[in-house]
């Protein structure tokens, strides 16, 4: 009895990997800058709040950032996964060119993109100031199987807006507000409403 059920479900699973891989396989662009623009920020005095679940979000700024996907990980188990199911390494200006990424290691991580360079391409503070991790928030069904597809390499726009959360449980997020900091707090918090990717 238990020889078919392995046999079909390893092949379920072996089917699943392929769809999977084939979904978020890299795409290889050229070289030279495919992003050029910096993020586009304008901040709200009074945001809305807006109910997510058990989540009350706070928008911050209108956001729409075209930009590189360096890296991409989806988040099932953790303490923010019900209203972040992903998050977004992505690179703009000079992180979004093939000549300088050639020779940095991006990975990602318990909410955090790491990278690492033996020989820095560029300055330290070019680096930060143009990639992000960002915590990318679904605004529909519609616009979370838009992300879902997103794979590494493509230039993608996302438009929406940064917020804080705080669910009702007492566990808060809250976004980073600029684009020159690092580590803990630094990461972009997007409710995203639009999706397009090249």
């Amino acid at each position: 009895m238990s020889h078919p059920f392995l046999k079909i479900a390893l092949g379920l699973y072996i089917v699943w990997g392929g769809w999977h891989w084939l979904a978020t396989r890299p795409v290889h662009p050229p070289d030279g800058v495919l992003a050029l623009e910096d993020p586009q920020q304008v901040e709200f005095d009074h945001g809305a709040q807006i109910r997510m679940g058990r989540w009350m979000l706070t928008e911050r700024a209108s956001y729409r950032v075209t930009a590189r996907v360096l890296g991409s990980e989806t988040y099932h188990f953790d303490a923010l996964a019900d209203l972040v199911p992903e998050d977004l390494a992505l690179g703009w200006g000079p992180m979004s060119d093939n000549r300088i990424l050639r020779s940095i290691d991006i990975t990602q991580s318990n909410r955090f993109y790491y990278w690492h360079s033996a020989s820095l391409p560029i300055p330290r503070d070019v680096i930060i100031a143009h990639s992000a991790n960002t915590h990318v928030i679904p605004r529909s069904p519609a616009v979370a199987t838009l992300l879902s597809r997103i794979r590494p390499g493509q230039v993608v726009t996302l438009t929406g807006a940064l917020v804080d959360g705080r669910r009702n449980d007492g566990i808060w997020i809250k976004t980073s507000m600029t684009r020159t900091d690092s580590g803990p707090g630094a990461c972009e918090v997007l409710l995203v409403s639009d999706v397009t990717a090249e």
